[in-house]
């Protein structure tokens, strides 16, 4: 047996977890070794008891390593273990990273300078649109958007950026033959076929259960540079999630609401604890400015017209403001493009240090 399916045995044993599987491999050194030792050295482990030794022990009484297999196949997934270069780097990092992944879709390098987007199951208009909105300005300038797939604010992040034709990353709470809510099926092809990632910890067919959506968060959170929280009520998982980036060193964002909607109570609170306020994208990305070194044309370097990291409409917007401060609405006219692919896209400019925003939304280029 190699690591990985010692690995994945170990994730599909009862009550261990990776926290104690983490304890077993400083005593024994190889996961294969945990499922080889003996009732007496496994409850010398802190934390393994004589019910916990014995499901080890008994691993094949509890654990259909074939069919798991054969599920992962059938479904087009693949096993990550924390020796893949795929594996995020990011979740190394944490207490308590997954012990194995399953993926569909692809996780990139670029996936570690993601943000988190969470909030409440039951949203209002604003909230959706709100998500929508920066989980779009984010994936056009970059940032792939981590979410999941959860009802509410995670679908509208989702499709935030999926409209921007950006990376987003969906952390599900069960198995990815059990893609929950249902109704999110179609959410979660359309993430695989556009080249981003579902993922799970859970085995292929493990039912969501109140359970395991913590568990869901701390990857969620574990995955992400910081967690945006964009509408959420004092009992929302999303605040979960947000005390989990916290522990985990992440930075903490909060959209504000309206004082008397009961959605916005979390996010104020959040707030009031030292998150910070964010009205737009530029609240955001603006704490990750090393993501967008600025330009250095001490070298002849070409034109903003002429250079290869421009897209089309980045190009496009670029010719337009010339050398004269010109107004958004304007730019929108002039361009034939939407006004929330304009705004993105200004934004882009603004990071590259291309254009600046002046008062009255009006831009002009730098320089």
């Amino acid at each position: 047996m190699d690591k990985r399916e010692a690995l994945l045995i170990l994730n599909l044993i009862p009550q261990i977890g990776p926290v104690r599987v983490r304890k077993l491999l400083e005593r024994f050194g190889e996961p294969a070794d945990i499922l080889a030792a003996n009732r007496k050295s496994l409850q010398e482990v802190n934390g393994i008891g004589a019910e916990i030794a014995q499901n080890i022990i008994d691993w094949e009484k509890h654990v259909d390593l074939e069919a798991e297999l054969n599920a992962v196949e059938k479904a087009g997934a693949r096993l990550l273990i924390e020796d893949d270069g795929e594996y995020p780097g990011n979740l190394r990092e944490i207490y308590d990273p997954p012990l194995v992944l399953y993926v569909m879709g692809k996780l990139l390098p670029r996936d570690d300078k993601g943000i988190a987007v969470v909030g409440s199951r039951e949203t209002s208009n604003y909230g959706m649109e709100t998500a929508k909105k920066l989980s779009y300005q984010m994936a056009y300038s970059g940032v792939s958007v981590i979410s999941g797939l959860a009802r509410g604010i995670d679908t509208a992040a989702h499709q935030g950026a999926l409209a921007a034709k950006g990376r987003t990353v969906a952390v599900i709470g069960a198995g990815l033959n059990q893609i929950y809510p249902p109704e999110n099926q179609s959410l979660a092809d359309k993430i695989i076929e556009t080249g981003s990632a579902v993922i799970s910890e859970f085995p292929m067919n493990a039912k969501p259960t109140p359970q395991n959506f913590p568990m869901r968060n701390r990857i969620v959170s574990g995955m992400s540079m910081g967690t945006l929280v964009v509408e959420a009520d004092l009992k929302s998982g999303a605040l979960i999630t947000a005390r989990m980036a916290l522990d985990q060193g992440k930075l903490l964002f909060a959209v504000p609401g309206r004082i008397d909607s009961l959605r916005s109570r979390g996010c104020h609170q959040l707030i009031k604890q030292g998150a910070k306020l964010v009205e737009d994208v530029g609240d955001v990305l603006s704490e990750f400015e090393f993501l967008f070194p600025k330009e250095d044309n001490s070298a002849g370097e070409k034109p903003a017209l002429a250079r290869a990291d421009l897209s089309d409409n980045e190009a496009l917007i670029y010719k337009l403001i010339e050398t004269d401060e010109v107004d958004i609405d304007t730019l929108i006219e002039k361009s034939n493009l939407p006004s929330p692919t304009v705004s993105a896209t200004l934004l882009g400019l603004e990071l590259k240090r291309l254009v600046k925003q002046l008062p009255g939304k009006r831009f002009v280029r730098v320089g």
